[in-house]
């Protein structure tokens, strides 16, 4: 494989001069669980209660937005992380949200999502999913999308620094590897590969 980075250890590069603006680039891994755990379980739990949803309902609907957010993994990650703008400022931009990444890879604190970004997003989806589904549907739904998401930040982040035994996550391992030192422009699915399949963006098996 050849170098597709800048540094390969668990480093990383400062991005801005102001120390708070800098410090809120960097998060412990464990940070995305501690927020969104409870937020799952208390959506669960409302769904039950408040709004009386069948334990096949709430299953569901969760199973939907686990789902739906595996689409929205590979969508993210391919138009947007993936999106290079041809000016300076675009660059810039581009650098800051997924460039890094791929330039420091194996950066500890660069590896989850920093809560200033997830905790907006997660405002921003609220009130989407609440104008479609309203608030009788929309908590078993989001607290799948959500559980897709810490699927996705935690299992990102062990593929970069977990010892992996297991055959299951060692194949997608394998296959966020090829993204990162292979071909950026192939392997958008990081925790769910099979969407690579379907729009033909996965890597050729060697013969």
């Amino acid at each position: 494989m050849s170098k597709k980075f800048v540094s390969n250890k668990d480093e990383t590069v400062r991005m801005f001069e102001n120390d708070f603006l800098e410090s809120l680039t960097k998060i412990h891994f464990s940070v995305p669980l501690i927020l969104y755990v409870p937020i799952i379980g208390y959506f669960i739990f409302l769904s039950a209660t408040t709004y009386e949803k069948s334990v096949l309902i709430i299953t569901g609907l969760f199973l939907a937005g686990f789902f739906f957010w595996s689409v929205f993994e590979y969508i993210l990650h391919r138009y947007i992380f993936h999106y290079e703008p041809k000016s300076k400022f675009g660059k810039r931009v581009h650098f800051i949200f997924h460039g890094v990444h791929h330039d420091y890879p194996n950066d500890s604190m660069r590896l989850v999502m920093p809560p200033i970004v997830s905790l907006t997003l997660f405002v921003v989806f609220y009130f989407i999913y609440k104008s479609i589904f309203g608030l009788e549907w929309m908590h078993s739904f989001y607290a799948g999308f959500i559980f897709g998401y810490l699927i996705y930040d935690i299992g990102h982040y062990a593929m970069h620094h977990f010892n992996i035994r297991n055959r299951f996550w060692l194949k997608i391992k394998r296959h966020h590897m090829l993204h990162h030192y292979k071909d950026e422009h192939k392997g958008y699915g990081v925790s769910f590969p099979f969407w690579d399949k379907i729009f033909k963006t996965d890597f050729e098996k060697k013969k």
